[in-house]
Protein backbone atom coordinates (compact mmCIF):
# COMPACT_ATOMS: atom_id res chain seq x y z
CA UNK A 1 0.00 0.00 0.00
CA UNK A 2 1.41 3.51 -0.83
CA UNK A 3 2.37 5.84 1.60
CA UNK A 4 -1.10 8.24 0.15
CA UNK A 5 -3.13 4.92 0.25
CA UNK A 6 -1.99 4.80 3.69
CA UNK A 7 -3.08 8.30 4.54
CA UNK A 8 -7.11 8.20 2.92
CA UNK A 9 -7.15 4.87 5.09
CA UNK A 10 -6.23 6.61 8.15
CA UNK A 11 -8.45 9.19 7.75
CA UNK A 12 -11.40 7.28 6.72
CA UNK A 13 -10.62 5.05 9.83
CA UNK A 14 -11.05 8.21 11.82
CA UNK A 15 -14.21 8.76 10.41
CA UNK A 16 -15.74 5.27 11.13
CA UNK A 17 -14.51 5.68 14.83
CA UNK A 18 -15.78 9.02 15.37
CA UNK A 19 -19.20 7.08 13.76
CA UNK A 20 -18.89 4.57 16.54
CA UNK A 21 -19.45 7.33 19.11
CA UNK A 22 -22.96 7.37 18.39
CA UNK A 23 -22.87 3.69 18.88
CA UNK A 24 -26.00 3.28 20.73
CA UNK A 25 -28.40 6.46 20.16
CA UNK A 26 -28.45 7.12 15.99
CA UNK A 27 -31.83 5.21 15.39
CA UNK A 28 -33.90 5.15 13.17
CA UNK A 29 -30.07 6.75 11.86
CA UNK A 30 -27.06 5.48 10.68
CA UNK A 31 -23.89 5.91 12.24
CA UNK A 32 -21.70 8.59 10.26
CA UNK A 33 -18.49 10.36 11.10
CA UNK A 34 -16.87 13.08 9.09
CA UNK A 35 -13.02 15.02 8.69
CA UNK A 36 -12.48 17.65 6.96
CA UNK A 37 -8.54 18.17 5.82
CA UNK A 38 -7.48 21.19 4.10
CA UNK A 39 -5.63 21.76 0.63
CA UNK A 40 -2.54 20.80 2.41
CA UNK A 41 -4.39 17.89 4.05
CA UNK A 42 -3.82 19.26 7.56
CA UNK A 43 -7.02 18.17 9.54
CA UNK A 44 -9.12 20.98 10.37
CA UNK A 45 -12.45 19.53 11.46
CA UNK A 46 -14.50 16.44 12.27
CA UNK A 47 -18.15 15.63 13.48
CA UNK A 48 -20.24 12.96 14.24
CA UNK A 49 -24.28 11.90 14.14
CA UNK A 50 -25.08 11.64 18.15
CA UNK A 51 -28.54 11.21 17.95
CA UNK A 52 -31.42 11.50 15.32
CA UNK A 53 -33.03 15.24 15.28
CA UNK A 54 -29.05 16.72 15.79
CA UNK A 55 -26.78 17.67 13.14
CA UNK A 56 -25.35 15.08 11.21
CA UNK A 57 -21.79 14.28 11.19
CA UNK A 58 -21.14 16.28 8.00
CA UNK A 59 -23.00 19.51 9.44
CA UNK A 60 -21.13 19.24 12.74
CA UNK A 61 -18.00 19.25 11.02
CA UNK A 62 -18.84 22.06 9.07
CA UNK A 63 -19.51 24.07 12.28
CA UNK A 64 -16.19 22.94 13.98
CA UNK A 65 -14.36 24.61 11.23
CA UNK A 66 -10.73 25.99 11.98
CA UNK A 67 -10.40 27.49 8.64
CA UNK A 68 -11.73 27.50 5.21
CA UNK A 69 -12.40 24.32 3.71
CA UNK A 70 -11.85 25.46 -0.09
CA UNK A 71 -9.82 22.85 -2.18
CA UNK A 72 -10.19 20.65 0.40
CA UNK A 73 -10.92 17.22 1.50
CA UNK A 74 -13.85 15.25 3.22
CA UNK A 75 -13.48 11.92 4.79
CA UNK A 76 -17.37 9.83 5.61
CA UNK A 77 -18.07 6.45 5.59
CA UNK A 78 -21.28 6.76 4.87
CA UNK A 79 -22.71 8.99 1.30
CA UNK A 80 -23.93 12.36 2.50
CA UNK A 81 -27.51 12.49 2.57
CA UNK A 82 -29.44 14.33 -0.35
CA UNK A 83 -33.03 14.86 0.97
CA UNK A 84 -34.45 17.06 3.96
CA UNK A 85 -35.96 15.20 6.81
CA UNK A 86 -34.99 16.67 10.75
CA UNK A 87 -32.59 18.22 9.25
CA UNK A 88 -31.18 19.79 5.98
CA UNK A 89 -29.50 18.21 3.24
CA UNK A 90 -25.76 17.69 3.27
CA UNK A 91 -24.64 17.23 0.09
CA UNK A 92 -25.25 20.88 -0.25
CA UNK A 93 -23.76 22.04 2.83
CA UNK A 94 -20.18 20.06 1.03
CA UNK A 95 -20.92 21.63 -2.39
CA UNK A 96 -21.08 25.36 -1.06
CA UNK A 97 -17.93 24.14 1.11
CA UNK A 98 -15.55 24.17 -1.86
CA UNK A 99 -14.29 20.88 -0.91
CA UNK A 100 -12.89 19.37 -4.17
CA UNK A 101 -12.51 15.43 -2.93
CA UNK A 102 -14.57 13.35 -1.57
CA UNK A 103 -14.01 9.86 0.00
CA UNK A 104 -17.05 7.88 0.89
CA UNK A 105 -16.79 4.57 2.90
CA UNK A 106 -19.99 3.18 1.64
CA UNK A 107 -23.32 4.07 -0.80
CA UNK A 108 -26.76 4.97 1.86
CA UNK A 109 -28.78 2.02 1.03
CA UNK A 110 -32.05 4.81 1.77
CA UNK A 111 -33.85 4.94 -1.44
CA UNK A 112 -33.90 8.84 -0.79
CA UNK A 113 -30.44 9.10 -0.50
CA UNK A 114 -28.83 5.78 -2.27
CA UNK A 115 -26.37 7.26 -5.46
CA UNK A 116 -28.39 10.53 -5.76
CA UNK A 117 -26.10 12.35 -3.19
CA UNK A 118 -22.78 10.90 -5.30
CA UNK A 119 -24.21 12.27 -8.11
CA UNK A 120 -25.29 15.81 -6.88
CA UNK A 121 -21.34 15.83 -5.71
CA UNK A 122 -19.96 15.01 -9.04
CA UNK A 123 -22.02 17.46 -10.80
CA UNK A 124 -20.72 20.22 -8.75
CA UNK A 125 -17.56 19.58 -9.78
CA UNK A 126 -16.67 17.24 -6.94
CA UNK A 127 -14.30 14.05 -7.10
CA UNK A 128 -16.01 11.66 -5.50
CA UNK A 129 -14.00 8.17 -3.86
CA UNK A 130 -16.38 5.61 -3.23
CA UNK A 131 -15.10 2.11 -1.39
CA UNK A 132 -12.41 3.29 0.89
CA UNK A 133 -12.65 1.17 4.21
CA UNK A 134 -16.15 -0.23 3.07
CA UNK A 135 -16.28 -4.17 4.66
CA UNK A 136 -15.41 -1.94 8.17
CA UNK A 137 -18.34 1.00 7.18
CA UNK A 138 -20.46 -2.25 6.07
CA UNK A 139 -20.17 -3.55 9.52
CA UNK A 140 -20.98 -0.17 11.52
CA UNK A 141 -24.03 0.00 9.71
CA UNK A 142 -25.02 -3.09 9.51
CA UNK A 143 -28.49 -3.13 10.97
CA UNK A 144 -29.38 0.11 9.38
CA UNK A 145 -28.44 -1.21 6.35
CA UNK A 146 -30.62 -4.63 6.98
CA UNK A 147 -33.95 -2.19 8.02
CA UNK A 148 -33.35 -0.62 5.08
CA UNK A 149 -32.79 -3.78 2.24
CA UNK A 150 -35.03 -6.06 4.12
CA UNK A 151 -37.90 -3.70 6.00
CA UNK A 152 -37.18 -6.13 8.94
CA UNK A 153 -35.37 -4.93 12.13
CA UNK A 154 -31.50 -6.59 12.57
CA UNK A 155 -32.28 -9.37 14.89
CA UNK A 156 -29.91 -11.18 17.51
CA UNK A 157 -31.01 -14.10 19.87
CA UNK A 158 -29.77 -14.05 22.85
CA UNK A 159 -29.45 -17.38 25.47
CA UNK A 160 -28.07 -18.35 28.82
CA UNK A 161 -27.57 -22.55 29.11
CA UNK A 162 -25.36 -24.89 30.65
CA UNK A 163 -22.62 -26.91 29.54
CA UNK A 164 -25.03 -29.42 28.58
CA UNK A 165 -27.15 -27.13 26.25
CA UNK A 166 -30.21 -26.98 29.16
CA UNK A 167 -31.75 -23.63 29.74
CA UNK A 168 -33.47 -24.30 32.72
CA UNK A 169 -34.93 -27.26 35.06
CA UNK A 170 -38.08 -29.14 33.92
CA UNK A 171 -40.26 -26.64 36.71
CA UNK A 172 -38.84 -23.92 34.50
CA UNK A 173 -36.37 -22.81 37.06
CA UNK A 174 -33.36 -21.20 35.34
CA UNK A 175 -31.88 -18.63 37.81
CA UNK A 176 -29.19 -18.28 38.01
CA UNK A 177 -27.27 -20.21 34.90
CA UNK A 178 -24.67 -17.71 34.32
CA UNK A 179 -22.37 -15.64 36.58
CA UNK A 180 -22.87 -12.13 37.74
CA UNK A 181 -20.27 -10.77 35.28
CA UNK A 182 -22.38 -12.54 32.33
CA UNK A 183 -25.53 -11.06 33.78
CA UNK A 184 -23.71 -7.49 34.09
CA UNK A 185 -22.64 -7.65 30.50
CA UNK A 186 -25.79 -8.66 29.48
CA UNK A 187 -27.15 -5.16 30.46
CA UNK A 188 -24.71 -3.02 28.26
CA UNK A 189 -25.13 -5.53 25.81
CA UNK A 190 -28.91 -4.08 25.85
CA UNK A 191 -27.87 -0.74 25.18
CA UNK A 192 -26.77 -1.68 21.72
CA UNK A 193 -30.75 -2.27 20.75
CA UNK A 194 -33.51 -0.48 20.34
CA UNK A 195 -35.81 -3.02 21.39
CA UNK A 196 -36.08 -6.33 23.26
CA UNK A 197 -38.61 -9.00 22.93
CA UNK A 198 -39.75 -11.57 24.99
CA UNK A 199 -42.58 -13.97 24.55
CA UNK A 200 -45.82 -14.28 27.16
CA UNK A 201 -44.49 -17.65 28.54
CA UNK A 202 -40.84 -15.74 29.54
CA UNK A 203 -43.03 -12.97 31.16
CA UNK A 204 -45.09 -15.52 32.98
CA UNK A 205 -42.25 -17.31 34.73
CA UNK A 206 -39.67 -14.43 35.03
CA UNK A 207 -41.13 -11.01 35.31
CA UNK A 208 -37.95 -9.52 33.79
CA UNK A 209 -37.43 -5.92 33.98
CA UNK A 210 -35.49 -5.74 30.64
CA UNK A 211 -33.68 -2.59 31.07
CA UNK A 212 -29.94 -1.83 31.05
CA UNK A 213 -30.08 -0.71 34.57
CA UNK A 214 -29.62 2.76 33.41
CA UNK A 215 -26.79 2.51 31.22
CA UNK A 216 -29.02 3.99 28.40
CA UNK A 217 -31.31 6.81 28.25
CA UNK A 218 -34.21 5.86 26.94
CA UNK A 219 -34.13 2.51 27.68
CA UNK A 220 -34.93 0.00 24.83
CA UNK A 221 -38.52 -0.51 24.15
CA UNK A 222 -39.51 -3.35 25.84
CA UNK A 223 -41.87 -5.66 23.65
CA UNK A 224 -44.15 -8.83 24.44
CA UNK A 225 -45.66 -11.14 22.22
CA UNK A 226 -48.42 -13.27 22.86
CA UNK A 227 -50.86 -15.53 21.21
CA UNK A 228 -53.22 -15.72 24.39
CA UNK A 229 -52.77 -12.54 25.93
CA UNK A 230 -53.11 -14.98 29.42
CA UNK A 231 -50.45 -12.82 31.01
CA UNK A 232 -50.52 -11.46 34.78
CA UNK A 233 -51.98 -8.31 35.41
CA UNK A 234 -49.08 -7.15 37.99
CA UNK A 235 -45.78 -7.18 36.06
CA UNK A 236 -42.38 -4.98 36.20
CA UNK A 237 -42.98 -4.28 32.59
CA UNK A 238 -46.74 -2.24 33.39
CA UNK A 239 -43.97 0.17 34.60
CA UNK A 240 -43.85 2.73 31.77
CA UNK A 241 -41.47 4.71 34.35
CA UNK A 242 -38.62 2.24 33.51
CA UNK A 243 -39.39 2.03 29.92
CA UNK A 244 -41.79 1.57 27.40
CA UNK A 245 -43.41 -1.45 26.81
CA UNK A 246 -45.74 -2.39 23.96
CA UNK A 247 -47.67 -5.90 23.35
CA UNK A 248 -48.05 -7.40 20.37
CA UNK A 249 -50.76 -10.02 20.09
CA UNK A 250 -52.54 -12.56 17.45
CA UNK A 251 -55.83 -10.89 17.05
CA UNK A 252 -57.05 -14.31 15.27
CA UNK A 253 -56.71 -16.26 19.36
CA UNK A 254 -56.19 -13.77 21.99
CA UNK A 255 -58.66 -12.66 24.43
CA UNK A 256 -58.44 -8.80 24.34
CA UNK A 257 -60.53 -8.46 27.32
CA UNK A 258 -57.32 -8.09 29.01
CA UNK A 259 -56.31 -4.61 28.10
CA UNK A 260 -58.59 -3.23 30.01
CA UNK A 261 -56.80 -4.76 32.42
CA UNK A 262 -53.41 -3.41 32.02
CA UNK A 263 -52.25 0.59 32.46
CA UNK A 264 -53.06 2.88 29.47
CA UNK A 265 -49.01 3.69 29.40
CA UNK A 266 -48.62 0.14 27.59
CA UNK A 267 -49.03 0.16 23.82
CA UNK A 268 -51.25 -2.54 22.42
CA UNK A 269 -50.74 -3.84 18.43
CA UNK A 270 -52.52 -6.33 17.06
CA UNK A 271 -51.69 -8.56 14.20
CA UNK A 272 -52.95 -10.89 11.99
CA UNK A 273 -51.02 -14.45 12.75
CA UNK A 274 -48.19 -15.60 15.31
CA UNK A 275 -45.43 -14.77 12.56
CA UNK A 276 -42.17 -13.41 14.34
CA UNK A 277 -41.59 -11.68 10.71
CA UNK A 278 -44.91 -9.27 11.54
CA UNK A 279 -43.20 -8.11 14.73
CA UNK A 280 -39.81 -7.44 12.82
CA UNK A 281 -41.60 -5.24 10.19
CA UNK A 282 -43.41 -3.28 12.78
CA UNK A 283 -40.51 -2.28 14.87
CA UNK A 284 -38.69 -1.56 11.80
CA UNK A 285 -41.29 0.91 10.89
CA UNK A 286 -40.90 2.34 14.32
CA UNK A 287 -37.09 2.96 13.40
CA UNK A 288 -35.56 0.33 15.34
CA UNK A 289 -32.71 -0.73 13.43
CA UNK A 290 -31.59 -3.86 16.15
CA UNK A 291 -33.56 -5.56 18.17
CA UNK A 292 -33.08 -8.30 20.90
CA UNK A 293 -34.77 -11.36 21.10
CA UNK A 294 -34.37 -12.94 24.97
CA UNK A 295 -36.92 -14.94 24.42
CA UNK A 296 -38.13 -18.62 25.08
CA UNK A 297 -37.90 -22.29 22.99
CA UNK A 298 -40.59 -22.18 20.60
CA UNK A 299 -40.71 -18.04 19.79
CA UNK A 300 -36.57 -18.24 19.45
CA UNK A 301 -37.20 -21.20 16.91
CA UNK A 302 -39.61 -19.10 14.88
CA UNK A 303 -38.04 -16.22 14.82
CA UNK A 304 -34.68 -17.96 13.50
CA UNK A 305 -36.94 -20.02 10.54
CA UNK A 306 -39.23 -16.71 10.03
CA UNK A 307 -34.84 -14.92 9.13
CA UNK A 308 -35.42 -12.60 11.67
CA UNK A 309 -32.37 -13.88 13.66
CA UNK A 310 -28.98 -12.51 11.69
CA UNK A 311 -26.74 -13.09 15.23
CA UNK A 312 -26.79 -15.42 18.20
CA UNK A 313 -25.05 -14.64 21.19
CA UNK A 314 -24.84 -17.85 24.05
CA UNK A 315 -23.37 -17.81 27.43
CA UNK A 316 -22.10 -21.20 28.99
CA UNK A 317 -21.77 -21.68 32.17
CA UNK A 318 -19.45 -25.14 33.27
CA UNK A 319 -23.08 -26.31 35.03
CA UNK A 320 -24.90 -29.47 34.44
CA UNK A 321 -28.85 -29.40 34.79
CA UNK A 322 -28.96 -32.72 33.12
CA UNK A 323 -32.78 -34.51 32.04
CA UNK A 324 -33.87 -34.84 28.29
CA UNK A 325 -37.10 -33.35 30.45
CA UNK A 326 -34.88 -30.14 31.52
CA UNK A 327 -35.65 -27.07 29.21
CA UNK A 328 -33.67 -26.31 25.97
CA UNK A 329 -32.80 -23.21 23.92
CA UNK A 330 -34.65 -24.27 20.86
CA UNK A 331 -37.49 -26.28 19.53
CA UNK A 332 -36.93 -29.18 16.57
CA UNK A 333 -36.69 -27.50 13.16
CA UNK A 334 -37.52 -30.94 12.21
CA UNK A 335 -34.00 -31.47 9.83
CA UNK A 336 -33.72 -34.89 8.35
CA UNK A 337 -30.42 -34.32 7.18
CA UNK A 338 -27.24 -33.06 7.64
CA UNK A 339 -26.81 -30.68 4.72
CA UNK A 340 -30.51 -29.23 5.85
CA UNK A 341 -28.50 -27.87 9.36
CA UNK A 342 -27.91 -23.85 10.08
CA UNK A 343 -24.47 -23.12 9.97
CA UNK A 344 -23.04 -20.29 12.51
CA UNK A 345 -19.94 -18.20 11.01
CA UNK A 346 -17.73 -15.58 12.11
CA UNK A 347 -17.89 -16.94 15.83
CA UNK A 348 -16.16 -14.59 18.56
CA UNK A 349 -15.29 -16.52 21.66
CA UNK A 350 -14.34 -14.95 25.36
CA UNK A 351 -14.45 -16.15 28.85
CA UNK A 352 -16.34 -13.81 31.22
CA UNK A 353 -14.62 -15.61 34.37
CA UNK A 354 -15.88 -19.23 33.71
CA UNK A 355 -18.58 -18.95 31.47
CA UNK A 356 -17.89 -18.87 28.12
CA UNK A 357 -19.39 -16.20 25.32
CA UNK A 358 -20.24 -17.17 21.79
CA UNK A 359 -21.04 -14.51 19.26
CA UNK A 360 -22.23 -15.60 15.80
CA UNK A 361 -23.54 -14.70 12.69
CA UNK A 362 -26.77 -16.91 11.07
CA UNK A 363 -26.62 -18.06 7.25
CA UNK A 364 -30.09 -19.67 6.88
Amino acid sequence: MSEKNISHTKWMKRAIFLASLGKNTTSPNPRVGAVILDKNGNLISEGFHFKAGMPHAEAMAFSNLKKDAKGGSMYVNLEPCCHYGKTSPCVDKVISSGIRKVYIGIQDPDKRVSGKGIKLLKQAGIEVYLGLCKKESLDLNKAFIHRNITKKAFGVLKWAMSIDGRIGLKNGKSKWISNEKSRSLVHSFRAEFDAIIIGGNTLRKDNPLLTTRGLKKPEPLRVVFTKSLDLPVKSNLWDCNEAQTIVIYDSSTANESFLKRIPKCVEVERISSDSPELISKILAKRGCNKVLWECGPKLATAAIKSNCVQEIITFIAPKILGGKNCMNPLGDFEFEEMHEIIKLSDSQVSLIENDICVMSSVKI
